[in-house]
């Protein structure tokens, strides 16, 4: 066995194959490092809200903590390869279990998951901020400075290229968070073990060092194969009831669970409840009946959001409805909707109607793209919990929405709470006045969600409400007339603006509201 000494000197005589191993380790490394990055930042995201600030927070204070890492590793002066050999051995640990760590603590207090939150990422952030400048070390001595910094930064930002890349697209819908970090925890574990393989000479236990490293490599094997168990588990950890079905897609967390007592299926996107069997009727008949009772055409209708059908279902009382366009970004909310069973008892297979045209598109694209003029306007997004979502509450988007529209118009959009989001709920109102002559306000009691508010644009002013059909089992013309009026406590506020995409007040102010 070759003696080495403590000097960063003694790789000048590396051999090349093994200096190969250690850039190629440099390119998996950084594609690791990034994606560990993502899933701290989508967990939290998910189970916090606010996107943007959960990922600046994340971003920043993981390079801060790389920043640390970097100047850390000037105190390892010998036995780099070893150093960076059990670097990889600590971050595949905790980069694996990061992400089912974040969604346990969940559940027990906010300052718990906030602490285990920073800790994951100082923890991860300070050993990728070690990886590099080992390496470079190592490399330097055999190559030189120059050449060996341009060789590392430019394989560390396409490993960072691939990760970024990788993880919306393959890693996040394929596997989910907590198989992807077990994952790529498992990639991690393997740099580790090629480099005990192939520089075992530079290692001063070499045996001792590969048992560490298999054993960690079996564990996350294991952990790898029972990722199912675990991330059902975990959701289950998350949810009062039974998972019956869920999915991580290419732009959301599909979870349905059952209340087997009174068999109360709930749909939930990205943790936010969507709605519950037990009383959605009372959402769905208010979101649809009193626009679609709106004297004008409604031949023509158009529906952004409302993927699971219950929304169809409703339209399709209406016998004068000659065809409906429903535009769902995601495909399998809308499989959902078509083929899942319950839900489809419960949308009375309302996407399978010959009416239905399906549409798996950004609602903000579909509406740029489309020429086709339309009568009556269904939004039923969620509530403007991230930037993405905000955009869709937008003057900008209701004036693209305007031109869409027939003379005799109309559009009504899901508009949050006017208890718990008040400011919100007037500041929606507030942006469509700026685009539609007339607007109609009002709110209905949903037990599962509590006051909920709906309004309603005009393309004109000549229209007056119709009566709705008969057989609902909420809505009527005399609950429509007592929703308008709105008490005290829910009446608007002064001071609103108008949302736009260059100015999005509304994600801020419903932030505030839920404080």
């Amino acid at each position: 066995m070759t003696d080495i000494t403590s000097s960063d000197e003694t790789y000048e005589n590396l051999p090349a194959k093994q200096a190969t191993i250690l850039l190629m380790s440099i390119t998996v490394v950084a594609m690791c490092g990034i994606v560990y990055e993502l899933i701290i930042g989508t967990v939290s995201s998910y189970l916090l809200g606010n996107s943007v600030y959960q990922f600046s927070l994340t971003i920043g204070f993981f390079m801060f903590a790389m920043g640390i890492g970097s100047h850390l590793s000037r105190y390892i002066r010998g036995r780099l390869i070893e150093a960076f050999i059990y670097v990889e051995v600590a971050l595949a640990l905790l980069g694996g279990l990061s992400s089912i760590t974040l969604f346990m603590m969940f559940p027990f207090a906010p300052w718990m998951y906030q602490v285990a939150m920073f800790s994951l990422i100082f923890s991860i952030g300070t050993l990728v901020g070690l990886e590099i400048p080992l390496l470079t070390r190592v490399l330097s001595a055999r190559k030189g400075t120059r050449s060996s910094i341009a060789d590392v930064m430019s394989l560390d930002y396409i490993g960072a290229l691939f990760g970024s890349v990788a993880f919306p697209l393959l890693l996040l819908p394929s596997l989910g968070l907590i198989t992807a970090s077990f994952a790529i925890g498992l990639i991690n574990i393997a740099v580790a073990l090629l480099n005990v393989i192939w520089l075992r000479e530079y290692l001063r236990s070499p045996k001792l060092t590969l048992y560490i490293v298999l054993g960690m490599f079996g564990l996350l094997v294991l952990l790898t194969a029972m990722a199912t168990r675990i991330t059902a588990y975990a959701q289950q950890h998350l949810y009062f009831d039974q998972i019956v079905w869920q999915k991580q897609t290419q732009y959301q967390s599909l979870v349905i669970t059952n209340t087997w007592k009174r068999n109360d299926f709930r749909l939930f996107i990205d943790g936010h409840l969507q709605f519950s069997e037990f009383d959605e009727h009372r959402y769905h008949e208010a979101l649809v009946h009193p626009v679609l009772s709106w004297t004008g055409p409604s031949k023509n209708v158009l529906v952004l959001g409302g993927g699971d059908g219950l929304a169809v279902r409703e339209i399709l009382k209406h016998e004068d409805v000659e065809r409906i366009d429903l535009v769902d970004i995601d495909p399998e909310m809308t499989r959902l909707g078509r083929d899942f069973a319950p839900l489809v008892q419960m949308n009375g297979g309302s996407l399978s109607s010959d009416k239905v045209h399906l549409y798996n598109q950004d609602a903000f694209v579909f509406i740029q793209q489309t020429d086709r003029v339309y009568d009556k306007v269904i939004i039923d997004f969620p509530d403007p919990h991230n930037e993405a979502i905000a955009k869709l509450y937008s003057v900008e988007f209701y004036t693209m929405l305007s031109r869409r529209m027939s003379d005799r118009s109309l559009l009504v959009s899901q508009s949050t709470s006017p208890y718990f989001a008040r400011n919100t709920y007037w500041t929606i109102a507030e942006t469509m006045e700026a685009v539609f002559p007339k607007t109609t306000h009002y709110t209905i009691s949903i037990p599962s969600f509590g006051v909920w508010g709906f309004n309603i644009a005009h393309k004109s002013q000549g229209e007056t409400l119709g009566p709705m059909p008969e057989g609902l089992q909420f809505m009527s013309d005399q609950v429509f007339a007592a929703s308008t009026v709105f008490p005290v406590d829910i009446a608007r506020p002064d001071n609103l603006k108008v949302n736009s995409i260059f100015e999005p007040d509304l994600y801020q102010v419903y932030l505030a509201d839920l404080k």
